[in-house]
């Protein structure tokens, strides 16, 4: 056998149909590379979804080397505490609860993802989404795993021959392939498509924000047309796959493989509420000239309907804004990874965890004054758009100094839990 790989699941809605596609999907790794599959499904969905997917899980066919972990809170709870008993660390009460909190935290759930990947003796992290389905052309399902599978962690001059083209300088071709990636088609990856069918205006206000505030208002315009957008509505008719220095704005969580020696050097943010948190480690793959794999492999978005109910409507929206909030630490960040370029590697082209703490906690001594422009120009915004948007600002208003404080202490903790994570993947491992 070749690689043993992690294929993962985080959900915590109702996705049989995609649990059978992703299994489908682990089948054809085993079949087609002669990969160990371990399909490991993190399921955080109530009870009754739950039992569901059991079922599902349950009438899954077997299939040689394709081995299903089936895993809820309580067993990924069990699993953590063990680790962190394991690795000794101090004030492990704060560690359990930045690896499994009781809110929604997308950086969290793939933290447990990378750590049991780990546990299993994987070489490879491939991430999927319950809100997601495969595209198919021929009649046959378009599987990501065929170019995230031949090149992860092998030097990129390997991958060279394979792949439709090459844009990678010459000096970088002896780096190991970190990362391979695609994007989506369909709807718009963040629900706010509501907020331009109502305002064309609004929506460009709002989404700029994510945006560093010196930005010209071009390059903000520009920013806000690329934004979410993944790769259109275009559908896949061949295969294209681009060897070159993966720029963040072209993949997406629920189409990426990670390298081992990247997500077990750096965990994900395990902010709470905040969506975009788990794409970190696309920055530091990118800012440390790490090379990767672009292909076109995109899998087909959905958004399931709970975000536009009266009680899923203004916490999505929250988890929007924390987002907004928390590019004022990020940019720096980003810009310091940017600067430091190869600097942030080692001699064995590893990154250095020990950098990016120092970069994070430099961040949290940044003037919020960015942060509270951010606030009232939201606030201006949604109140523009009335009805439901105006009665969130009235909740925005409310909470405004304890989503400034967040913004900060979600960059402490992240700081913490990356001094943690080598602790914590060795424990994992043995």
């Amino acid at each position: 056998m070749n690689h043993r790989i992690c294929l993962c699941l985080p959900t915590n809605r109702a996705c049989s149909a995609t649990l059978t596609a992703i299994h489908a999907e682990a089948a054809y790794a085993a079949d087609r590379f002669g990969a160990d599959v371990q399909l490991l499904i993190l399921d955080s969905s109530d009870d009754p979804t739950r039992a569901g997917h059991a079922r599902t899980v349950a009438a899954l066919p077997p299939v040689p080397h394709v081995t299903v972990h089936h895993l809820d809170e309580y067993a990924q709870r069990v699993f953590l505490h063990r680790t962190i008993e394991r690795a000794g660390l101090p004030d492990p009460d704060r560690l359990l609860h930045l690896m499994l909190p009781p809110a929604v935290s997308y950086g969290a759930c793939t933290n447990r993802a990378f750590l049991l990947a780990a546990a299993l003796g994987c070489d490879s992290l491939h991430r999927r989404d319950s809100d997601s389905t495969y595209q198919v052309h021929a009649g046959q399902p378009v599987f990501p795993v065929h170019h995230e599978l031949p090149h992860l962690g092998r030097p990129a001059t390997e991958a060279a021959g394979s792949v439709t083209r090459t844009d990678l300088a010459p000096e970088l071709l002896h780096r190991p392939v970190s990362l391979a990636g695609a994007s989506f088609i369909g709807e718009i990856s963040v629900d706010i498509g509501e907020m331009r069918r109502l305002d064309e205006g609004v929506y460009h206000d709002v989404v700029s924000l994510w945006a560093p505030g010196d930005w010209p208002e071009d390059r903000k315009r520009h920013l806000v047309e690329e934004s979410f957008t993944g790769a259109g509505t275009a559908p896949f008719t061949g295969d294209r796959a681009t060897l070159t220095v993966v720029d963040p704005m072209r993949v997406d969580m629920c189409n990426i493989a990670f390298d081992r020696a990247i997500y077990e050097r750096i965990p994900l943010p395990p902010a709470t509420d905040t969506i975009g948190s788990d794409y970190f480690l696309l920055h530091v793959v990118h800012d440390a000239v790490l090379p990767g794999i672009l292909h076109n492999r995109h899998i087909e978005n959905f958004h399931t309907p709970e975000r536009r109910t009266d009680t899923g409507f203004p916490a999505y929206q929250r988890r929007f804004v924390k987002f907004l909030l928390s590019m004022l630490h990020f940019h720096h960040v980003y810009d310091r990874m940017a600067d430091e370029g190869a600097a942030l590697l080692d001699e064995r082209h590893r990154v250095r965890a020990d950098r990016i703490v120092e970069f994070l906690r430099e961040s949290t001594d940044l003037d919020r004054a960015e942060n509270v422009w951010r606030l009232d120009r939201v606030d201006t915004a949604y109140r523009k758009l009335g009805g439901r948007y105006a009665a969130f600002a009235d909740q925005l208003a409310r909470e405004r100094g304890r989503l400034l404080d967040e913004a900060e202490s979600d960059i402490e903790d992240y700081a913490y839990l990356v001094e943690a994570w080598p602790a914590l993947i060795e424990a994992a491992r043995t």
